[in-house]
This record gives C-alpha cells, structure tokens and sequence, in this order.
C-alpha cells in the first residue's frame, strides 16, 4: 500500500473514530461525577474536585506508558513549544475556574437557573472556536448545536416560579452560569489549541500528553489551595482512597478520551456531541426513581438526539 493511501485510511478512520470515543468520554464522566457526588459530603467540594486529578495522574502516566511501550517501534515524543504549555495552562486554569463559578452559583437561591444557563457552553464554544482557532462550523454543523442546546435547556429549565421571575434570571445565580459555561467553553478552546499546536504522531499521543500536563498542573495549584486554604488539608483526600481511586480512575479516562477527541475533531462538535452525558445521567436517574417523563422532557431528549445525529453525520 502507498504512503497516499495509508494516509488516507487513516483520514477516513479519524473522520469517524472521534465519535465513539466522545461516547466513551460521556460514559466514563458519568460514572466519575457518581463517585465524586458520594464524596463531597464526605470531603467537601474543593476537595472532591482535586480527587479527580490526584488520583487520576497515575493512570494517565500509565496509559502514556503504554502507548510508548507496546507497539514494536515507540512513537517519538513531540515537541513541546511554550505556546502548547500555554494552551494547556489556559484550559487547566478556567476547568478549575468553571467549577469555582458553579460553586458560587450554588449559594444562590436560584440555582436552577444558573445550571440552565450554564448548558450554553457548546454555543459558546462554537464563538471561541471560530475567534481564537479560526474553526467556523457550517450552517448546518451549527443548526446542530442549536437544537442540542435547545434540548438541554428544556431538561435544565428551573420551575416555573423561577422562570417568571427576573430577578433570577438577571440576578448574580444567571451571572455566575453564564460564567460557568464561558470558562468551560474557553477550557475546551484551551485544549484543542493544545492539540493543535503539538500535532502528535496520533490522536492518542496527543490525549496522554495533554492530560498528563493539565492534571499535573491543576494537582500541584488546588492541591496546594486544599492543603493550605482549608481546615483539613489534604489528609481527608488519602483516608477516602477507595472510593477516590474510582473517581480519579474514571476522571483520567474520562480526560484522556476528551482529549484525544480534541485532537481528532473541532472543539465545537466534540462539546455538542459530549452533551450525551446528559442524556445518559437523566434517563438513568429517570430509571432509578421510575419517574415517567413530562412533556416538555420528551420534546428535550427529542430535541437532542437529532442534534446529536445531525453532528455526528456533518462533522464541522
């Protein structure tokens, strides 16, 4: 076989692969988000937040292990240029600076609304993309975008006393949503500009070395806000290992797939498509407490679904 055709196989398997490793990305954060809920009565939420990087940074060093240990000839190491460490440090720092957002948000009273807002993440990320990676969906890529989001916010809307009221949906608990989905649409522009830039011998490469440089950089800067801002410090974090090995092993899984997506696909598609997590967790919570879906659910999940269709059929 030719070095064209071999390069273009690998073309075509890229154009598909990125979706079942979303997929993969959403299953896996849903597992990780059960198992740090459990732990943030325990811990508190700074602390449950660090376990997910903590304990996930042995397994992101083993799975880069591997991908230079298996195969007959190791692949090199890419070079990393002061702008890849900056991508990075850009998307490390506002991951953390949603979760900061999300936890103000919570000490509102209007909560709902906050988290409502907070689903405009994938839109905004279609804007980032477009001003900072110069990555301009389609027409129809975005139409895409705009009825998964639609569809999220129909299974996120507070209740109706909220709804009618404008003060929540002015007030600081809107502001700090909006917020939360800014920063976690700028820390995906972070790490797809990371991929971008180092531009690895493949998808796989790329995943490992970003998430083994993000997480060592958000363990090293909360776990020293942890250890030296809260009562406990981090000695909580090591006595609660058991259930924190799952939550850091699923987080780093969780990572190291959305990574490697970012490496195959635009970071707006790859935001849109995760938005399947949602789906996964409400109709799992539907399922647990048997509770029938309301109209305006169904129209949601509906809504959702064809989005979703429609980006893995369009691409960008």
């Amino acid at each position: 076989m030719s070095a064209v055709s071999t390069a273009a196989s690998h073309l075509i398997e890229l154009s598909w692969l990125w979706v079942p490793v979303v997929m993969f990305a959403a299953l896996a954060q849903t597992v990780r988000n059960s198992a740090q809920r459990s732990l943030t009565k325990e811990l508190g939420t700074l602390s449950a937040t660090l376990v997910r990087f903590l304990y996930g940074l042995p397994f992101a060093l083993i799975w880069l292990w591997l991908l230079y240990a298996l195969p007959a000839q190791a692949p090199t190491t890419p070079h990393m240029s002061a702008a890849y460490f900056g991508w990075i440090a850009l998307g490390a720092f506002f991951q953390v600076a949603a979760t900061a957002a999300l936890l103000l948000a919570m000490k509102e009273r209007n909560f709902a609304v906050a988290v409502t807002l907070s689903k405009t993440e994938v839109l905004q990320v279609a804007l980032f993309g477009a001003v900072f990676l110069h990555e301009l969906p389609t027409a129809w890529a975005l139409f895409a975008m705009v009825l998964a989001t639609g569809g999220v916010l129909l299974l996120s809307l507070p209740p109706r006393g909220q709804m009618l009221s404008a003060s929540a949906w002015f007030g600081k608990s809107a502001m700090h949503g909006l917020i939360c989905g800014a920063c976690f649409a700028i820390a995906t522009i972070g790490y797809r500009g990371a991929a971008v830039e180092l531009n690895a011998e493949t998808p796989w490469l790329s995943g490992a070395w970003g998430v083994l440089v993000a997480q060592l950089m958000q363990t090293l800067g909360l776990g020293a806000w942890v250890q030296f801002k809260t009562e406990r410090g981090l000695a909580p974090i090591f006595r609660a290992w058991k259930i924190s090995m799952l939550a850091g092993s699923m987080g780093a899984a969780a990572s190291l797939a959305w990574f490697t997506a970012y490496a195959m696909q635009s970071a707006a598609s790859v935001r849109t498509l995760g938005m399947v997590e949602v789906v996964f967790s409400y109709v799992v919570s539907r399922k647990v407490f048997s509770e029938s879906f309301s109209r305006p659910e169904k129209i949601g999940i509906g809504l959702m679904l064809v989005g979703l269709v429609l980006i893995c059929s369009l691409g960008t």
